[in-house]
């Protein structure tokens, strides 16, 4: 079986092709759509923020020309289901389709490599007037090749939709470095129809798991860092929540004054949305099993709730003392002299890249400042500059680091500029307890 790049990756399932007939004879050829899909129900525009798109692909394989000419034949079809799921043609060229069709039967001309993401013309399955959330159908999909072979797949549609959503906990302030972080994990769907099996995908950012759960796998190149959970006989009805048990133990860093962690949940019938990748592979961890409780209630479920990837911010209760350097320089005017403008972290935190050096010269010309290089033997000046003034990016340093910047100025004589150090957000500042060391003079003497 063949899977198109899209859906795979979005672990959304697939059905097989026909087990025989043409298939049989040429076995390269493919044709693949979702098992499932969920449809809005007419009228309504709420529903998951960023569903995968409905896809479907077909390859002939021994096609002349497999892109650009449309000498193979796509049929769609929904008789049966009227009531339920109806047919919407898409045409993106000028003069509307290749497609003859109605809402319930389309034909189009295509070419030997199909794929709905990306042809001009497109047949997809909408709710059809009167249909109501739960109800089900089905559409049918015939690839016929250029010598008349045949290839089929159907997809069962059910109108409305599972919207899986995390709680977001506030930001987590106060944690003693190094110390445990417990946060219970809730899930809730805030569709129309049931969930029917359930993922999560916990990510433990800058934070270490303290408990690595038995029936979740680990994969490998996320280094012990992504636990995917997968729970397939889950039901959660509309409006229902699902509590996880044990809570996630993470610890926090012991110097890092600022971490996250994520959480993500979706349905396993239909995947997760269209910008997730979920990391394939690792191994079953050796703690306690993750179980999931189906809550009817709002006990232990209340709070705020967020589809998609969502993050918590972790600060720890810690602070870093960062020093500047004052310099002094001797020189007549017009005398050309370097100076080494110098920053350290006096720990005993990390608070991250949140932090610029500002450097106002003294009287002078600044000749040369600080480069980065942007390509091969191509270089971009460093720090940004506001008239005299120099702001500079000091990046992250580690307790006991430094970082130098340096400059060559010509002089004008004696005068006195200044270095001074800035938190670029207040939030995620260094909360440096000795300020006073945050500013130095820049001075020129005779």
């Amino acid at each position: 079986m063949r899977r198109s790049a899209g859906v795979a990756l979005s672990g959304a399932l697939l059905l097989p092709l026909a087990a025989c007939g043409p298939l049989a004879e040429d076995p390269k050829s493919w044709i693949s759509a979702p098992e499932v899909f969920y449809l809005r129900p007419v009228g309504d525009k709420s529903g998951p923020k960023a569903k995968m798109p409905f896809h479907l692909q077909a390859e002939d394989v021994k096609a002349t020309s497999r892109y650009g000419t449309q000498d193979h034949r796509l049929t769609v079809d929904v008789r049966g289901s009227e009531g339920v799921v109806r047919l919407k043609a898409v045409g993106l060229r000028k003069g509307g389709t290749r497609c003859i069709n109605d809402t319930v039967r389309a034909i189009c001309d295509v070419s030997g490599a199909y794929d709905s993401w990306s042809d001009l013309d497109r047949v997809h399955p909408v709710a059809a007037e009167g249909s109501k959330p739960g109800d089900t159908g089905i559409v049918r999909f015939t690839f016929t090749t250029k010598d008349g072979k045949t290839l089929t797949t159907r997809t069962r549609v059910v109108v409305g939709e599972p919207v899986v959503k995390v709680r977001t906990p506030k930001v987590i302030t106060d944690v003693r470095p190094g110390a445990d972080v417990t946060v219970p994990v809730v899930v809730r769907n805030d569709g129309e129809v049931p969930v029917k099996g359930l993922a999560l995908e916990l990510g433990s950012g800058d934070l270490e798991f303290r408990q690595r759960y038995a029936n979740c796998l680990y994969p490998p190149q996320h280094h012990g860092h992504t636990a995917v959970c997968r729970f397939p006989g889950l039901r959660v009805p509309p409006g229902g929540s699902v509590v996880l048990h044990p809570a996630l133990r993470l610890r926090a860093s012991k110097t890092r004054m600022y971490g996250s962690f994520s959480q993500e949940a979706w349905p396993l019938d239909s995947g997760p949305g269209q910008y997730t990748v979920v990391p394939p592979g690792g191994d079953h961890g050796d703690g306690p099993p993750l179980t999931a409780e189906v809550v009817r209630g709002t006990d232990g479920t209340d709070g705020t709730f967020a589809e998609g990837d969502v993050f918590t911010d972790v600060r720890l209760d810690t602070h870093a003392d960062y020093e500047v350097f004052g310099v002094e320089l001797r020189g007549s005017p017009g005398a050309k002299r370097s100076l080494r403008l110098k920053v350290r972290n006096n720990g005993p935190g990390i608070p991250g890249a949140g932090t610029k050096l500002l450097f106002t010269p003294p009287p002078g010309t600044v000749l040369e400042e600080p480069m980065e290089a942007i390509d091969e033997d191509a270089y971009e000046p460093y720090c940004d500059s506001d008239g005299p003034a120099y702001s500079c990016p000091v990046g992250r340093l580690d307790p006991g680091e430094t970082r130098d910047f340096e400059f060559t100025l010509s002089l004008d004589g004696p005068g006195q500029g200044n270095v001074a150090l800035q938190d670029t957000q207040p939030s995620t500042g260094r909360r440096d307890p000795v300020p006073v060391n945050d500013t130095a003079p820049v001075t020129v003497l005779p």
